[in-house]
């Protein structure tokens, strides 16, 4: 099977326009949630996200973009240019034809919907514009990139709630190192910031009103963010023979489901796709340096994600660093295992890890190294990325610093 490396990665989020101006958030410890400012924001019982402030479109795209970008597609469409510029591929020819785009988001076109429920439910018109649907849909993102940057390959969309990144990115990886494609563009986006998004995340009860704190005993729920990160994968030889710049490896990927409960997390499911991903890159749990938690905040989540850690990494677990940088950037759902595959990358190449933030108070439970507070200096050659979605489907992915 072929090799498969990371040789771009692109982002816009609460922390960052960029991938630098993220990283160097995360190394700070930055908070980047914050009072939400949306059209009847006073009618939400929860008032605060990880929203991307002063976002203006028209600075980007033009009319005629704006008409068919959702909000969503515009923030994987920038990401996808930083992540493409950084890799140096040009997409003709052969390359062309065996390069794609795989991403994931769960909400798709989200505030786009929300914006014509408005218009014919509340304004009470009856017409709408004719590229509501095309604007909506889920793949529209990935579409959209395709077409920019002549992607002929393998290209769709995943929709698996909070793991759609990461079964992206896997799905990603599989393919080329299946053959199927020397090169990918893959990761997530979500934009789902809007009335009708918060409303409905507040009816089942999870969110918090102050602030998320992961792992921490005083946590009370998770803050939903927005934004993008999207990531060149390619085949090791591929890019070796161009010389490309490689920012890490891609050794192993598993996932699994609960069978169990659409809400509520399995320790026995999560433990599954942490397991299966050291089995598919061949390593020992000894060889694990930091885990980038799922980490939402939520005392189902977290203490779940910590017993599942606990029974797969046993004696090791002592040594394990593990953070949850939803702290800072909050949950973007469909596009939260893209943006934190950010603090893996610069565990990896940089040796800092990033910290769990607004943690005051040590769970029994969840009573790891979670890097509290202040970022750690510290020689990582493995990280896992962990990602558990409602309806119990659960996605995790194994780096290895650049070869």
């Amino acid at each position: 099977m072929a090799r498969v490396v990371i040789t771009g990665a692109g982002t816009i989020n609460a922390l960052g326009r960029d991938v630098a101006s993220t990283q160097a958030a995360m190394a700070e410890g930055v908070c980047g949630i914050s009072a939400l400012n949306m059209r009847d924001v006073d009618r939400l019982s929860v008032t605060i996200g990880g929203q991307i402030h002063s976002y203006n479109e028209a600075d980007h795209f033009n009319r005629q973009q704006i008409a068919l970008y959702d909000r969503f597609t515009q923030f994987t469409l920038l990401a996808a240019r930083e992540a493409i510029a950084q890799s140096g591929l040009i997409f003709t020819g052969e390359l062309a034809d065996q390069a794609g785009v795989i991403l994931g988001t769960s909400g798709g076109g989200l505030t786009t919907q929300d914006e014509n429920y408005r218009t014919v439910y509340e304004d009470g018109k009856n017409r709408v514009h004719p590229f509501i649907v095309p604007k909506l849909m889920n793949n529209a993102a990935t579409a959209h990139v395709s077409m920019e940057h002549n992607l002929r390959g393998p290209s769709f969309t995943v929709a698996t709630a909070c793991a759609s990144s990461n079964h992206a990115m896997g799905q990603a990886f599989t393919m080329i190192r299946g053959g199927s494609a020397k090169a990918m563009i893959t990761g997530g986006s979500e934009a789902m910031l809007c009335f009708g998004g918060i409303k409905a995340w507040e009816g089942l009860r999870v969110m918090s009103k102050d602030g998320c704190r992961p792992f921490c005993a005083t946590r009370n729920g998770m803050v939903q963010g927005e934004g993008a990160g999207v990531f060149v994968f390619e085949e090791f030889e591929h890019a070796k023979a161009r010389d490309a710049e490689i920012l890490a490896e891609v050794i192993g990927f598993s996932m699994s489901s609960d069978a169990s409960d659409i809400v509520m997390p399995s320790k026995a499911g999560a433990a599954r796709a942490i397991a299966g991903a050291l089995r598919d890159a061949q390593i020992d749990r000894s060889e694990v340096g930091y885990i980038n938690a799922h980490g939402t905040g939520t005392a189902a989540n977290d203490k779940t994600e910590c017993a599942a850690v606990a029974e797969v990494f046993g004696p090791h677990a002592d040594q394990l660093m593990m953070s949850s940088t939803k702290s800072m950037h909050g949950h973007l759902i469909g596009g939260t295992g893209a943006v934190e595959l950010l603090a893996c990358l610069m565990a990896l190449r940089e040796g800092v890890i990033a910290p769990t933030i607004n943690y005051q108070e040590t769970d029994p439970e969840c009573a790891f190294d979670v890097v509290p507070n202040v970022a750690r200096d510290a020689k990582v050659d493995v990280a896992l990325s962990n990602a558990f979605a409602f309806g119990g489907l659960n996605a995790v992915i194994a780096l290895r610093r650049a070869p």
